[in-house]
């Protein structure tokens, strides 16, 4: 996985567009959060989200107990299990409604969880793959936990919400509505021989006070009701963690065999066109100095010493292949060793940090050490700088790379530039690279990898 640090990301924390209605961004610095929050968009969305929750988790709820009551009861019978599979399906779909009620009003992404699918492709096959899901016995528990955290939910918003604003208000429409003649205020209590009415200019600023601290503490209740449903969607509703381990796997898998098979054709297509082609010359040019060898003695020598400039030539080819596959130094003196002699390669000066109190796995100094590689040629090609820095630590877990440049910036991840085939290279082993390039400079890239040593 890959994050890169752009103008998008002012967004993605609520600083750009699109954080509310009606608030612009220079409203947004000059109001504080406190004030900003009750006209937020966010705590509009959560308000509706609980609102809606109630109807449909009442329907949910009585939908889930009424099948899972028939169903079980009438195990029994053959009936039963097709009933109570029936239920699950049922209950599986009102998941989908409702994660999609979370992406739409919570801003929570959850994945649909894989398809029930039989063995045998028959109806009591499916009934049985139905039974056996977890998936589908998860989605019961929603049905049957979410009622009655709706139902609070919906009472303490609603509650909150309704007496902040009517008491914030409560000197307009005071105003505007007296409670009945002869007296301005509501009776706030009252025995039959002591009355108290909130009716005085005091009273109406105390009531406005109150009403405004509710105002302003209930968009932070609802925030705090909304987060308890986003744990329950994601934690019930969307796929197993098995399954999403499977996935990321499978993926993780295909990345590395399409790197493989694109090394592959690297080395062949270098075997091809550079050491093979200048030795299948030197082959030739041996055979034209065989034959003059007595006719002409002197051309002989001058040919066979052109190929022992073209053998010399070629072996060079060969060990930079070799080095491309797998340098002997990273092999023989781990990545302190292998990172200075890139470095030195490097058309700017690079300073190499090393700290590592032993050697990660081989796999993992691989990769770091061909990342190093890359971010290196990359900026002898493009980065218009005059000194790089490459730092190597440990930290509890992980081997942390990261390298820097004074360069122009602007590199981007999502462009398809080499940065993304090693993204996907760290990716294939739980890796994480971070890309920061502003433009103008300069840029820091962070490689995580695990350390498995």
């Amino acid at each position: 996985m890959a994050t890169a640090y752009g103008p998008d990301t002012r967004d993605r924390y609520g600083t750009g567009a699109g954080a509310g209605p009606g608030v612009d961004p220079p409203a947004r610095r000059l109001l504080p959060t406190a004030v900003r929050a009750p006209f937020e968009a966010r705590t509009w969305r959560e308000l509706a989200y609980l609102l809606l929750s109630l109807p449909i988790s009442l329907l949910l709820f009585g939908f889930a107990v009424t099948m899972t009551s028939l169903g079980l009861g009438m195990l029994i019978t053959f009936l039963g299990i097709p009933i109570l599979a029936a239920g699950l399906v049922v209950c599986r779909g009102f998941g989908a409604v409702e994660r999609a009620r979370a992406r739409g009003l919570l801003k929570l992404d959850v994945a649909d969880p894989a398809p029930v699918r039989g063995r045998t492709g028959g109806l009591m096959s499916w009934v049985g793959a139905v039974l056996r899901s977890g998936v589908s016995w998860r989605h019961l528990l929603y049905a049957l936990l979410h009622m009655p955290w709706a139902v609070f939910a919906f009472t303490v918003s609603v509650t909150f919400w309704a007496y902040g604003w009517a008491a914030f208000t409560y000197p307009l429409w005071h105003w505007v509505f007296p409670a009945y003649a002869g007296v301005g205020g509501i009776q706030l209590y009252g025995d039959g021989m002591h009355q108290v009415y909130l009716d005085s200019p005091f009273d109406l600023a105390a009531t406005a006070a109150v009403g405004l601290a509710l105002v302003l503490v209930t968009p932070w209740i609802i925030r705090g009701l909304a987060s308890v449903d986003r744990v329950m969607v994601a934690g019930l509703l969307g796929p197993s963690r098995l399954a999403t381990r499977v996935s990321e796997l499978e993926s993780d898998r295909g990345v590395v065999v399409d790197t493989a098979a694109a090394d592959l054709r690297r080395i062949e297509r270098d075997l091809h066109d550079g050491a093979q082609a200048r030795l299948v010359a030197l082959a030739m040019d041996l055979g034209l100095a065989k034959e003059k060898l007595t006719d002409d003695p002197e051309a002989a020598a001058r040919m066979v010493d052109e190929a022992h400039g073209e053998v010399k030539v070629a072996l060079q080819e060969l060990r930079d292949l070799a080095r491309g596959i797998h340098p002997a130094v990273l092999t023989d003196r781990g990545l302190d060793a292998a990172l200075s002699a890139i470095a030195s390669r490097c058309t700017v000066p690079v300073t190499v940090t090393v700290d590592l109190p032993t050697r990660p796995a081989q796999a993992i100094e691989g990769i770091a050490y061909f990342t190093a590689s890359e971010l290196l040629q990359n900026i002898s090609k493009h980065a218009h700088a005059t000194h790089a820095t490459i730092d190597l630590w440990r930290t509890t877990n992980h081997l942390m790379l990261q390298i820097t440049d004074n360069g122009h910036g602007g590199a981007d991840v999502s462009a398809g530039s080499g940065l993304a085939g090693l993204t996907d290279r760290l990716d294939a082993v739980d890796g994480v690279l971070v890309v920061d390039s502003p433009a103008g400079g300069p840029t820091t890239v962070t490689a995580e990898l695990p350390w498995r040593g």
